[in-house]
């Protein structure tokens, strides 16, 4: 499980193994792969009206920008184990709320970071307003924090568990 704090990321060994293989693969062969696309659209003529090469430049530049993203990550990572189930909200758990004490009104989510989970599941930062509040709570324990429109919103932590993926 990941979580952020004072520029460190904790990872899975899981999480952290995926990270690697794709940051070797997107400086390997994926860097390859596009400079192979990028020469084979140059050799097509003007550069000023070739679409397939300002695609593959464009395609280029996301990747170059994920590499950096995952070095960053993975320079500051620290692995470890998945958190204990002890009922107590934080980063790596999976928490369900419900609203203004409206037990039909919930949502449930991951506390941690969108690299271990890769949109299966509502992603929660511990740095959020939502996480910050939440943040050693327990089952049956209120909360309140800001949303963006600057009002306030009180939750109750229904359930606690940690993720298992």
């Amino acid at each position: 499980m990941t979580q952020t704090s004072d520029n460190v990321t904790w990872l899975t060994q899981e999480a952290y193994d995926r990270l690697s293989a794709e940051l070797e693969h997107l400086s390997g062969p994926g860097r390859t792969e596009l400079a192979t696309k990028i020469e084979e659209a140059r050799q097509e003529g003007d550069l000023k009206e070739n679409a397939g090469y300002h695609a593959a430049k464009e395609e280029q530049g996301k990747a170059e920008a994920r590499i950096r993203q995952l070095r960053g990550i993975l320079d500051n990572a620290q692995v470890g184990e998945a958190p204990a189930d002890t009922g107590v909200v934080g980063q790596g758990m999976v928490v369900t709320i419900a609203f203004d004490g409206d037990k039909d009104d919930t949502m449930t989510f991951l506390l941690g970071s969108r690299e271990d989970v890769g949109g299966a599941m509502e992603v929660y930062s511990p740095a959020s307003p939502l996480g910050t509040a939440i943040n050693g709570k327990k089952i049956g324990d209120t909360a309140s924090y800001e949303l963006p429109n600057g009002k306030s919103m009180d939750v109750e932590i229904i359930e606690v568990k940690p993720y298992t993926g």
